[in-house]
């Protein structure tokens, strides 16, 4: 009876460096191609980076996602590859307490004005042409008919009913657009 003994060859470490090039261009390859056809959607903002990079300690930039597991532990990952492990209790805690003291961004205030206005001009039945970020104004028009000039700066939200003229100032967009004379638009 005849028998077969396998041995096992040994590989030469250039070959082994190859072959892990190899595969780290492979695995780079695969995930260019998933982003290719499913890009991510980035759950975390901005600020959300700015509120947990200040709280661990880090450039916000190095924060790569977060997450609970199990309802007590939240995790964050860092985009160099560590994972940091927080009690999610003290965590929001922290989050709370950072978020009242982080001041507002020009682009979150934007966002946030802009959003003001938007509910307020659905309110009156009014649609306003493109803003002026530098200034955040805007005219507001009615069924193509020119309202008035809405806006908000250092002292608040701002509006006129001409081009020229004496600022009726407010403490919300909706006030300012009623200062105008316009009123709540009826459902028909």
């Amino acid at each position: 009876m005849t028998y077969i003994t396998h041995t096992q060859q040994a590989i030469s470490s250039s070959s082994r460096d190859e072959q892990a090039l190899a595969q780290a261009e492979l695995y780079s390859h695969l995930e260019s191609q998933a982003e290719a056809v499913a890009p991510t959607q980035d759950p975390l903002t901005s600020r959300d980076r700015r509120i947990i990079g200040e709280i661990i300690e880090v450039q916000p930039e190095s924060v790569r996602t977060i997450w609970i597991e199990g309802g007590i532990t939240v995790w964050v990952q860092l985009v160099g590859g560590g994972r940091l492990p927080f009690d999610k209790n003290w965590f929001a805690k922290r989050v709370a307490e950072v978020k009242a003291t982080l001041p507002e961004t020009p682009l979150e205030r934007n966002e946030r004005l802009s959003d003001e206005l938007e509910e307020a001009c659905t309110a009156f039945g009014l649609y306003h042409v493109e803003i002026d970020w530098l200034s955040f104004s805007t005219k507001l028009y009615r069924d193509g008919h020119f309202v008035g000039f809405v806006g908000c700066n250092h002292q608040g939200w701002y509006a006129r009913p001409r081009q020229y003229g004496v600022n009726r100032v407010a403490a919300s967009a909706k006030d300012v657009i009623a200062s105008l004379g316009v009123r709540t638009a009826v459902a028909a």
